[in-house]
């Protein structure tokens, strides 16, 4: 016999310019869909809050080091860094409108509103690849949690992200030292190899395990000083 929770619930559904994105409530749980395809829910944020972690423990003591987060979602990387005194400058990148206001007026909120007011936080409603590629800005880590990862990607044109080229544009814009480290929803040897063949060095996985099916992962790279 089915219940009530069995249905998801939509909240909100917007077309933008990369297709269709829809919040919904499924029990207890909020959930991002894109263009039909299941991309997170607020069910756990284990692999994003290390995300953060692992990227600060990287920079080895770095004082009040700047973060670039490519990706808002349903905010736990976000509200985690924000959450730990040692970052300084904290920046996020998110190109969809309809998620920025899930976060700003809607239900998602109650995940981030102590990081959206916190000042260091500052959100940019642009592209990632186009962000890396045109600013003149540069921070200590690059924090990617952009699509399902390196070898899963739904949303056209976040391929080239992970690419050759793209790591080059992600190296750019951190300083000399400064750590990249990547979501993925699962393991991708093939990256490792990309990585170091776009000049990162120490470059190694973190697996974090999760409740069914294969790891998450955090790939950490750091460029050279």
């Amino acid at each position: 016999m089915r219940t009530q929770n069995d249905t998801p619930e939509v909240l909100d559904r917007r077309e933008g310019p990369h297709g269709e994105v829809v919040l919904r409530r499924h029990g207890g749980l909020l959930q991002i869909i894109a263009n039909g395809c299941f991309l997170m829910d607020t069910s756990d944020g284990r692999s994003e809050r290390r995300l953060i972690d692992a990227a600060l423990e990287a920079l080895d003591g770095r004082a009040e080091p700047s973060v670039l987060i490519g990706g808002l979602g349903v905010g736990f990387s976000l509200a985690h860094a924000a959450a730990d005194p040692r970052w300084g400058r904290i920046t996020v990148v998110e190109r969809e409108a309809a998620v920025i206001d899930w976060h700003r007026e809607g239900p998602l909120s109650a995940l981030s509103a102590p990081a959206l007011a916190d000042p260091r936080t500052d959100i940019l409603k642009t592209d990632l690849v186009a962000f890396v590629n045109e600013t003149c800005a540069t921070f200590d880590a690059l924090c990617l949690d952009i699509d399902n990862g390196p070898d899963w990607t739904v949303t056209e044109g976040n391929h080239g992200l992970y690419s050759p080229a793209g790591l080059s544009c992600c190296a750019r814009v951190l300083r000399p030292g400064g750590v990249l480290a990547v979501w993925s929803a699962r393991p991708s040897p093939e990256f490792e190899g990309t990585l170091r063949n776009a000049g990162f060095q120490q470059v190694r996985t973190e697996e974090i395990p999760v409740a069914r099916g294969v790891p998450d992962v955090v790939h950490l790279a750091v460029r050279p000083g």
